[in-house]
């Protein structure tokens, strides 16, 4: 069974992340399994660092796959080549399909039609879509056709609420999958130079470039509010960034007015004497996303699976919006529905200097309320359910290769 071949289609950068778990988990179970991906958007870097065969065409676009957000920037992506480079996607699933013996789609109704034009029976993972943002599911009819056919196996969902509320629609083959990055947010044991009794607050500002940038700026001018509002504080924060990001600290920093000193930020007011015990400092690593979110009491939080992984073991988060295309006030309010009373989002617009006020001002009610801080504790493991996504669905992958 384990000399047979699976392929990996997704949509999105989030999707792909899920689907490398899987595909980890997959190794484990049977090292021989044969896999190969298709990443719809942008360069599939979940895949390539697994090594996994990327079999067509990938390019990052300018709207990074949120062209949902804003009209323009799908106009962005249709000048810089998006249905050329869909329709070359499509013809590479199509050429290679036929040698597979089974195909994962992970996504929205873009990777499920691909995986249903192979003719080849599939698994979905809508891990994009939940039933938390509205109360009920509304899915598109194409998506419906795609979920209801013969050849789709079963349709996992990240959360148990929508696998009910898909079945009461009818689609009884949907189950809840979870969220496969959750198996492996352990601490790997990363120095992160903490002092005890002291809240740690972490900055999540997503990892797509340049938009990450920017939103990190964002969040050091909310760092040097929370600091005016409680000096004496001495909060902990710790910055976890991409590789890109951390290589553009120096720049950020002379912007926005910081010192840079071996990956750690320090500010302090212009004319201050405080060179010596600066007004706050912010740690950056590259490497330490696990203990960061593990060890945080609270997360500031401009991302997307990142953030979910926070609430999904009990942190509140606080977003601000800021220009996109990801994080802007509707993706930041969607998250707010999706994820409950642990996300608070301060401001409708990207985050003006009134807006950072707000938000620092927010930031030291969250944690001083241990009645709140307890409700997100329970809240995030209601919401999306325990670990095991990974094995869950490897293991039904599996399963279903070995009865092709």
């Amino acid at each position: 069974m384990c000399s047979k071949r699976i392929l990996f289609i997704s949509n999105g950068h989030g999707e792909d992340n899920h689907t490398s778990h899987v595909i980890q988990t997959l190794r484990q179970l049977c090292p021989s399994l044969e896999m190969a991906a298709m990443p719809i958007v942008g360069e599939g870097k979940a895949y390539r660092s697994l090594d996994i065969p990327i079999i067509g065409p990938t390019q990052t676009m300018p709207s990074g796959g949120f062209f949902y957000m804003k009209r323009l920037y799908l106009l962005k992506d249709f000048q810089s080549g998006l249905l050329g480079l869909t329709w070359r996607q499509l013809q590479a699933v199509l050429q290679y399909a036929p040698n597979c013996d089974l195909i994962m789609a992970t996504g929205d109704f873009v990777s499920q039609t691909f995986a249903y034009l192979t003719k080849r029976p599939f698994v979905s993972f809508i891990s994009c879509l939940s039933a938390l943002y509205e109360g009920r599911l509304h899915i598109n009819p194409l998506l419906w056709h795609d979920l209801n056919s013969a050849r789709c196996l079963a349709v996992f969902t990240r959360d148990s609420y929508t696998a009910s509320d898909l079945q009461r629609q009818g689609i009884a083959k949907a189950r809840f999958g979870g969220i496969p990055a959750l198996d492996r947010l352990l601490p790997a044991g990363k120095d992160l130079h903490l002092k005890p009794d002291i809240p740690t607050i972490a900055l999540l500002p997503g990892s797509r470039m340049p938009e990450a940038a920017r939103n990190f700026c964002l969040q050091l001018q909310l760092i040097v509010e929370i600091a005016k509002v409680m000096p004496e504080s001495r909060f902990q924060f710790r910055a976890a960034l991409v590789p890109n990001l951390m290589e553009q600290l120096d720049y950020i920093a002379k912007s926005q007015g910081w010192q840079l000193t071996q990956g750690v930020l320090t500010y302090s007011p212009p004319g201050s004497y405080a060179e010596k015990s600066p007004l706050v400092e912010v740690r950056c690593y590259s490497d330490a996303f696990n203990d960061i979110v593990y060890y945080s009491n609270l997360v500031i939080g401009m991302a997307g699976l990142a953030v979910d992984l926070a609430v999904a073991i009990g942190k509140p988060i606080i977003q601000i919006p800021g220009e996109g295309p990801q994080f802007t006030y509707q993706f930041a309010e969607a998250q707010t529905r999706l994820l409950g009373i642990s996300a608070q989002t301060i401001g409708t617009e990207p985050a003006t200097p009134e807006i950072l006020k707000q938000a620092a001002r927010r930031v030291v009610k969250t944690l001083q309320d241990a009645d709140y801080l307890a409700k997100c504790q329970k809240n995030g493991p209601e919401r999306f359910g325990p670990p095991g996504a990974s094995e869950r669905i490897a293991r039904f992958l599996l399963t279903s290769l070995r009865e092709t």
